[in-house]
C-alpha cells in the first residue's frame, strides 16, 4: 500500500467519525471493557469484600466491646464510689457511736468516782468523829482522873484526914463531878432559856 492509499483511508476513518462520535468508544471496546469489569466487580464482591466486611465488623464488635467494657467499667466505679461512701457513712456513725459510748462510760467512772470518794470522805469523816469521840473520852478519863486527884487531895486537906482507901477516894470523886455535871447541865439550860 502506498503513502496515498493510506491517507485516503485515514482521511476516510475521519470523516466517518466527526463531532460526538469521536468520544464514544466502539461496540467491541465497550462490550470488552464491560468483561474486564464484571470480573474485577465479580473478583472484589467475592474475595475483597468479604475481608473488608470482616475486617469492618471485627473493628466494630472491638468498639461495642470496648464501649460495654467502659459502661461496665463505670458501673463498677459508681458501685464502688457507693460501697465507699456506705462504708464512710457507716465509719462515721460507728464513730459518733464510740464517742457516744465513751462519753457515758467517762461519765459512768466520773460517777462512780465520785461515789467512791464520798464515801471514802465519809468513812474518813467517820473515823475521825471516832478518833475525836475517842480523844474526848480519853481527855474526859484523864480530866477526871486528874480532877479527882485534886479533889482528893483537897477533900484531904479540908477533913483534915487522907483518903487511903481508894474505894472511898473513888467515891468521892464520882459524887464530886456528878455534882459538877449537874451543875453545867443546869446552867446550860439557864443560857438556852435566855438566849
Amino acid at each position: 500500500m502506498s503513502a496515498l492509499q493510506s491517507a485516503a483511508l485515514v482521511m476516510a476513518a475521519e470523516e466517518e467519525h466527526q463531532g460526538i462520535d469521536l468520544f464514544l468508544p466502539e461496540p467491541a471496546d465497550l462490550f470488552w471493557s464491560l468483561v474486564v469489569l464484571v470480573l474485577i466487580g465479580v473478583v472484589f464482591y467475592k474475595f475483597v469484600l468479604p475481608k473488608m466486611t470482616a475486617i469492618l465488623d471485627e473493628r466494630s464488635e472491638k468498639i461495642e466491646g470496648g464501649l460495654a467494657k467502659a459502661e461496665q467499667a463505670q458501673a463498677a466505679a459508681a458501685d464502688a464510689r457507693e460501697q465507699g461512701e456506705a462504708l464512710l457513712a457507716e465509719a462515721r456513725h460507728d464513730a459518733a457511736r464510740t464517742r457516744d459510748e465513751a462519753r457515758e462510760d467517762g461519765k459512768a467512772i466520773v460517777a462512780e468516782h465520785r461515789v467512791k470518794a464520798q464515801e471514802e470522805a465519809a468513812r474518813i469523816a467517820e473515823a475521825a468523829q471516832r478518833q475525836v469521840e475517842a480523844e474526848r473520852q480519853a481527855a474526859a478519863v484523864s480530866l477526871r482522873t486528874e480532877v479527882g486527884d485534886l479533889a482528893t487531895q483537897l477533900a484531904s486537906k479540908i477533913v483534915g484526914e487522907e483518903l487511903a482507901d481508894s474505894a472511898a477516894r473513888a467515891r468521892v470523886v464520882d459524887r464530886f463531878l456528878d455534882d459538877l455535871e449537874t451543875q453545867q447541865t443546869v446552867a446550860a439550860g439557864r443560857a438556852s432559856r435566855e438566849g
